[in-house]
């Protein structure tokens, strides 16, 4: 199925490229998140007329992500839990503890733009996660897990 893309989407194109992609993921995902229309006659004209309005939203949004870049990149987040003699955590920090801390220090994060590629921290120690603020925004976060005084 051929679709025109409205928004930038990672791994498949630009806005205002024609795709050829399976019926099921335009269907399914594409067309419903307003992400592409289906490639028709019409569609590629109404495109044609909403093409400026399209990428000043486009530039709106990718310069609000740039904002929120410079205020959460490199922040510091201190998390303290229980843990055993070795290091090793009573449960484990997932992403929705990372979340909580960050909005606790007062900067806005959603929990499907923390990137933890590893899964859940399980030990004691220093890390960083990538935050993807938009298709092609990043920022990084430290996070500094430590042994609670009461566990030891």
């Amino acid at each position: 199925m051929e679709v025109i893309l409205l928004d930038k989407v990672n791994n498949l194109g630009n806005m205002g490229d024609k795709m050829a992609v399976k019926s099921g993921y335009a269907r399914n995902f594409l067309i419903p998140q307003g992400m592409a229309l289906p490639a028709t006659r019409d569609n590629l004209v109404e495109f044609e007329k909403r093409r400026a309005e399209l990428e000043r939203l486009a530039a709106e949004r990718l310069a609000k992500a740039q904002a929120r870049r410079e205020s959460i990149h490199e922040t510091m987040v201190l998390i303290s839990t229980k843990a055993g003699d070795e290091g090793r955590l009573f449960g484990s920090i997932g992403i929705m503890d990372i979340v909580e801390a960050m909005q606790a220090k007062g900067h806005a994060l959603e929990k499907h733009e923390l990137r933890m590629p590893n899964g859940p921290i399980r030990s004691v120690g220093e890390y960083e996660f990538d935050v993807n603020l938009g298709s092609e925004v990043m920022a990084l976060i430290k996070v500094v897990v430590q042994s609670d005084k009461a566990a030891e």
